[in-house]
């Protein structure tokens, strides 16, 4: 029974459906009818944008919502192809498949089981955390730039025009070369351009599937005038049935650039999905659990790798459509996969005369709706190195590609956390006449100072990076005290760890103030960071007494005993060599 329940923590689709109310059905079957209307162009477009044929796009629609209904964790959640994807999948496809498609879907095949298992490996270790590394203003930067890139990588699609790839800044220069040699297919562009302004206008009717009703009609234009004959390209014949298992491999691949560029892409994949399951968890008073969440995303990106799909992600237009068309759990889901998998099956030349340039048009919609500009501002406006940080890991991505980009926001994170560490904000503390408790100085110039006593706040964990500026700013506050100093007590509430640089420095410090007569206390210090200190050996040399559980019982200890040397002389490591 335990083994069982154990077992269920791990399928959560199957606990829902254990106690899955009947009323709920009705609701689910139609919620994914409608969502179907969306799974299928968005599939194919995003399929087209990654660089791999359009019915592999709902290949990887189908097997990943059937898996992410089983083991996902999110009530409602959408997967599949995304826009977000896009860019990093078709950098990969392009350096290693070489414009061959069997290649190609064996390059996207293998960077989604890469990113599947990268995903369920980080959920087991019960690493869901990690996508919280990355701030808001970086994820703004790093979002900004591969919308710009998705944006980029389906202009020529637009504008019929044949352009060799060789990143964002450059395709624009070839593109514009292109158009003013005159190189354009006019038709094509109004097909494309007629699509992506009714979608941009029927965006706002939020019941109206606006992007069925696009491509639709972009379908007929092509049908009914015969556009294909005057060069606008259309998808073509797809293949009819349903995908079956494979395991893809390429024996004289780049296997560094398909294992890097599959872990980015489940980087990038996990921390959209959980940003939006957190969202819909909290309009639910639900909690969904990250560590499940990346093995549920993981899973279904393992399934859509060993079924000639993709990696894919959670949709943040998709979901929203099951939402508002009265979706109640992943039924919605498999519901949606059962219909594209009947199309596949019934009627796959329905989309034979569906054009390329409308297909683009859908996705630079949604890379329009990716882009973050309205909240860059008040980030501008309130805080500015954080606004140039994000620009920074735009003009990352930008310039060097979406896999380049992801690292260089990985590594600008990481500079961004140890730089709030490396330089804290310390204070001097003292009383102040009318307020209870030490309060800094400097905020306070009339702040009493206790003679002969410093009262030193660090506000960070002591870690390598900080400790010697810890010490220097420590012992300039001695030496700017205009009476000689016996005790310095830090109050270490903040201090939340320590490292073993800084407990070296701390056994140094104590030394050295040990030498000029000053004796070291701590108030305030949490009991893991003092377990630490033990282990460190470092309470032996510091002692016991000299532990405070409060700012306020410090002071009191050291008036007590400021007229007895002999007593602060116990707390002096001198006196215990």
């Amino acid at each position: 029974m335990v083994g069982a329940r154990r077992w269920m923590r791990w399928l959560p689709g199957l606990t829902v459906l254990k106690s899955y109310p009947l009323k709920w059905l009705p609701n689910d079957l139609a919620a994914g009818l409608v969502l179907t209307t969306m799974l299928v162009p968005v599939g194919i477009a995003y399929a087209a944008a990654s660089g791999v044929p359009g019915v592999y796009g709902l290949y990887a629609t189908i097997v990943p919502l059937l898996v992410y209904a089983l083991f996902g964790p999110s009530r409602i959640l959408v997967l599949g192809p995304d826009s977000a994807l896009a860019a990093p999948i078709l950098a990969v496809v392009v350096q290693v498949a070489a414009g061959d498609p069997a290649r190609a879907i064996a390059t996207a095949s293998m960077m989604a089981i890469v990113s599947g298992v990268f995903c369920i490996v980080l959920g087991l270790l019960r690493l869901g955390f990690i996508t919280e590394l990355l701030s808001k203003p970086i994820r703004y930067g790093y979002m900004n730039g591969i919308a710009f890139t998705v944006l980029i990588s389906q202009l020529p699609k637009f504008f019929a025009v044949s352009i060799d790839e060789r990143g964002p800044l450059r395709d624009i220069a070839s593109l514009v070369q292109a158009i003013v040699s005159g190189q354009t297919n006019w038709y094509s562009l109004a097909v494309g351009a007629g699509t992506l302004v009714l979608i941009l206008l029927l965006k706002r009717f939020e019941k109206l599937p606006g992007i069925l009703i696009a491509v639709i009609l972009a379908t007929l234009c092509v049908t009914v005038f015969h556009l294909d004959s005057v060069g606008v390209k259309v998808l073509g014949k797809i293949p009819q049935g349903l995908p079956t298992f494979a395991l893809p491999w390429l024996t004289d691949a780049d296997l560094v650039k398909i294992l890097l560029g599959g872990c980015a892409v489940g980087l990038i994949s996990f921390a959209d999905t959980s940003v939006l399951s957190r969202t819909y968890a909290a309009r639910f008073h639900s909690r969904v659990d990250p560590n499940q969440e990346m093995v549920g995303l993981g899973a279904a990106n393992l399934a859509a790798g060993l079924f000639h799909g993709f990696p894919v992600s959670s949709s943040s237009s998709r979901t929203p459509v099951a939402e508002a068309s009265g979706a109640k759990t992943q039924v919605t889901g498999v519901v949606g996969a059962i219909a594209v998998a009947t199309l596949l099956l019934a009627a796959p030349n329905l989309m034979r005369s569906l054009p390329t340039s409308a297909l683009a048009a859908v996705v630079i919609a949604s890379a329009i709706g990716l882009f973050e500009i309205t909240d860059l501002k008040r980030i501008y406006r309130i805080q500015q190195w954080e606004f140039w940080l994000s620009m920074a890991c735009f003009a990352g991505v930008a310039v060097f590609g979406a896999i380049q980009g992801i690292c260089i926001a990985v590594v600008i994170a990481v500079i961004e956390f140890l730089w709030d560490g490396w330089r804290p904000h310390y204070a001097v503390l003292g009383r102040v006449d009318g307020l209870r408790g030490y309060h800094d100085v400097t905020r306070y110039p009339h702040a009493e100072r206790i003679a002969g006593l410093v009262l030193f706040r660090w506000d960070a964990p002591l870690f390598f990076a900080n400790a010697e500026q810890f010490q220097e700013r420590l012992l300039e506050a001695v030496d700017a005290s205009p009476a000689p100093i016996r005790r310095v007590v830090v109050a270490a509430e903040p201090v939340t760890s320590v490292d073993v640089t800084s407990a070296d420095m701390l056994r140094e410090l104590t030394r050295t103030l040990g030498e000029r007569g000053i004796a070291l206390h701590f108030a305030e210090m949490k009991d893991p960071v003092r377990d630490k200190l033990r282990r460190f050996e470092l309470t032996d040399l510091i002692g016991d007494e000299c532990f405070h559980p409060t700012v306020s019982s410090a002071v009191d200890s050291y008036e007590t005993m400021s007229g007895d040397v002999a007593a602060e002389f116990r707390c002096s490591p001198d006196s215990r060599r």
